[in-house]
């Protein structure tokens, strides 16, 4: 089996314990807050469409980027499950985060697990700021969760460990971290092993993820203090300001 052959369900059962849902309605409530009428949102960074679906189905027409042609497919496959009313609400394009531009203004831009601190240099994550600014209106709104530095640093990465399964394959994810504090950036070393219980086939993915972990300060300075008028940030799921017991922060953005 090659390993990317099943990766919709590798993914997907690997985050089936992720709560999608309540993480879009968590997005909404604050879009709704300052947006009543908001209806159309581009996510950069959609993945597999989980977080567009729960936002379809809440009643927005979403617009989701990726950079992986295999995400797309599965976010297209799901959208294809979908009854035609929610589907039809659901587009999915191809694209840089940094540089994709889609030619049409949104109410809200989105950028949900964690796709800011995979934007490791400076001006990565200006590029981005820039993609949310070109795509709002004035006063839309950029949303956006990332790794907080203080608990990050306060907490440290550990070792992990994570088995799955379904009635297919078994899963077998280690995660090995790396600091390097002088660079705020966290390489997180994933070994995979996916064996398919029919034929008890072994497969192997090895992958590292770089990962930098922010701090408000740098976050209101790289986003162009002259484009956002006002920036919020909250533990993540939560209406709390941010300690070091977070290890996630969500961001709120108003275009001026």
């Amino acid at each position: 089996m090659k390993t990317f052959d099943g990766y919709s369900q590798y993914y997907d059962l690997l985050y089936r314990d992720k709560n999608y849902l309540a993480e879009a309605e968590y997005v909404v409530s604050h879009i709704k807050k300052y947006l009543p009428h908001a209806k159309q949102i581009l996510e950069l960074g959609c993945g597999t469409g989980a977080h567009a679906e729960h936002l379809a189905r809440l009643g927005f027409a979403v617009v989701g980027v990726d950079m992986s042609e295999t995400m797309l497919a599965c976010a297209e496959a799901r959208k294809a499950k979908l009854p035609k009313d929610i589907g039809s609400r659901l587009t999915f394009i191809r694209g840089d985060v940094r540089s994709v531009r889609t030619g049409q203004a949104y109410d809200a831009v989105i950028s949900l697990f964690h796709v800011m601190s995979y934007q490791t240099s400076n001006a990565d994550l200006k590029a981005v700021f820039a993609t949310a600014a070109d795509h709002l209106s004035v006063g839309g709104m950029f949303l956006y969760d990332y790794w907080y530095g203080p608990a990050v640093l306060t907490q440290k990465p550990e070792v992990r460990v994570k088995r799955l399964e379904d009635d297919m394959i078994k899963i077998t994810r280690i995660a090995e971290p790396v600091m390097h504090v002088n660079e705020n950036l966290v390489d997180v070393n994933y070994s995979v092993f996916i064996k398919e219980k029919l034929t008890g086939k072994m497969a192997q993915l090895n992958e590292t993820h770089r990962m930098r972990y922010l701090f408000l300060p740098e976050l209101w300075f790289l986003a162009s203090a002259d484009i956002w008028v006002d920036f919020n940030s909250y533990a993540w799921l939560k209406s709390t300001p941010l300690t070091i017991e977070d290890w996630s922060g969500f961001a709120v953005l108003m275009h001026r």
